[in-house]
């Protein structure tokens, strides 16, 4: 058996035969994605309650996600940024002070995150 005719017989939407499948579980390894906190959670709320979004996105589901961290991040360094330089967040040299402020500053990103991508 060649796997290349297989898989080309098994995405032309052809019948597969028991020993071409089994042939095709030993040989081909499953794409195992890994996503970062964003892209899990979405996927944790789109399986749940969006699976029609899912089902629609089909193939592309993956890079979906994958997106979703991207964007997650990119919105995390740019109001970081500009969060940092407002007088509220500003360091005071008081540790208990900046430690509150800091987690300030990252609960806001978090709820900006998780409004803005994760749970539309």
């Amino acid at each position: 058996m060649n796997l290349e005719e297989i898989k080309a017989k098994e995405e032309c939407g052809e019948g597969l035969t028991v020993e071409e499948i089994k042939f095709l579980r030993e040989n081909v390894k499953p794409i195992k994605h890994v996503y970062g906190k964003y892209g899990t959670l979405a996927k944790i709320y789109l399986e749940e309650n969006r699976w029609e979004k899912v089902a629609a996105l089909g193939k592309d589901y993956p890079e979906y996600l994958h997106g979703i961290d991207r964007q997650a991040d990119e919105i995390y360094e740019t109001m970081y940024a500009k969060l940092s330089k407002d007088e509220r967040y500003k360091r005071t040299g008081n540790f208990m002070e900046d430690l509150h402020r800091e987690s300030e500053i990252k609960q806001l990103i978090e709820e900006e995150i998780l409004n803005e991508l994760v749970y539309v």
